[in-house]
């Protein structure tokens, strides 16, 4: 793919799952998105494209993480109320679950506001 190309225009071009979880460039489709579990680099090691200048201060992550959060307390309200665990068997899910569902969640929003940002840039 040239650098010029989106990643739509691109035959197998993985979906913003895939590229979420992989973290790849919109540009060129390196692993390069991430330097950390929810953070953007500061731009692709692979074709140089400038992230964090896509990303202009990464609005809505507070709604994000607190849409996540409204659905993980109903979920867990709702299975306490259903199931009646102990409160370690609650711990020892709801912990690792809330975790994970928003590191996922910041690098799911993440990736489609980089993707959309870019196909927006591009001539």
């Amino acid at each position: 793919m040239t650098p010029d190309e989106s990643p739509s225009e691109q035959k197998g071009q993985p979906g913003l799952v895939s590229a979420a979880l992989s973290g790849l460039c919109p540009r060129c489709g390196a692993k390069t998105l991430f330097a950390a579990p929810a953070g953007l680099a500061e731009e692709c090691a692979h074709c140089g494209l400038e992230f964090r200048k896509l990303e202009r201060g990464g609005r809505f992550v507070g709604v994000v993480t607190m849409l996540l959060a409204l659905v993980l307390i109903l979920a867990a309200l709702g299975v306490d109320d259903w199931l009646r665990p102990p409160l370690w068997v609650s711990l020892l899910f709801w912990g690792p679950a809330t975790v994970a569902a928003v590191m996922f969640g910041l690098r799911f929003y993440k990736t489609m506001w980089i993707y959309h940002l870019y196909e927006e840039s591009q001539p």
